[in-house]
């Protein structure tokens, strides 16, 4: 028999974590639960599913996770980051249904967000949708990713040409350094050593005319590559 989807199952609600639970179809296989961040990025962490069905508004956070979360980042926000660099992807599942909600969870890394009228059907769908590499939303609220990435097309632009000073690895290393990593965890990341580390700060730093790993952090966030 063929293995399932390995899913997570993230809200602050133990009813709406059982019935979801029990509504999903055979293809997923739930592996963990949590009802906040801390808990959300240890069982990911530990369990390693291939999707995390995560509600967007969560208790826990901020200030959870790898690195300093934002004061007003969502809970949700803050286990997508807090999880990051991982393999796993989310999909959000929430009650609402605001632009600003859909959107910042985009940005944060989620590959699609339905609501929660959606059916159990509906979501099993979208688990392997999402498992497969596509991008999943519910029809009303696809108009306000495609609305809000369509406005920083400028932005993206400036960005990818200050991103071509970097090499391949320097942008590796950029991104870990500004997500809060620590010299010998980026090491440990790259299989690079500490030493090599510090050379591709120090040449990042450079090249962006940048004096620290703070104005690293609020560079890359600004263009929102974290």
């Amino acid at each position: 028999m063929a293995e399932g989807i390995r899913v997570v199952i993230v809200d602050d609600h133990s009813i709406f974590r059982s019935g979801l639970r029990a509504d999903l179809d055979s293809s997923v296989d739930v592996v963990g639960e949590a009802a906040d961040v801390p808990s959300a990025i240890a069982v990911i962490r530990a369990t390693a599913p291939d999707v995390v069905l995560l509600d967007v508004h969560l208790p826990g956070g901020p200030s959870t996770g790898s690195g300093a979360q934002s004061q007003d980042e969502t809970g949700g926000e803050a286990v997508i980051r807090g999880c990051a660099p991982t393999s796993t992807r989310f999909l959000a599942l929430s009650v609402s249904d605001a632009a600003a909600d859909v959107v910042r969870v985009i940005r944060a890394g989620a590959r699609g967000y339905i609501t929660k009228g959606s059916s159990g059907i509906e979501v099993s769908s979208a688990v392997q949708a999402v498992a497969d590499g596509d991008a999943v939303f519910s029809p009303r609220l696809a108009g306000f990713v495609l609305d809000a990435f369509g406005a920083v097309a400028g932005e993206t632009a400036i960005a990818d040409s200050e991103l071509d000073r970097l090499s391949a690895r320097e942008q590796e290393v950029m991104r870990l350094i500004a997500r809060g990593y620590a010299y010998k965890e980026v090491a440990a990341e790259l299989f690079i050593s500490i030493k090599t580390v510090e050379t591709h700060v120090s040449a990042v730093l450079r090249k962006l005319q940048l004096s620290s790993r703070h104005e690293l952090t609020a560079w890359a966030s600004e263009r929102r590559l974290l």
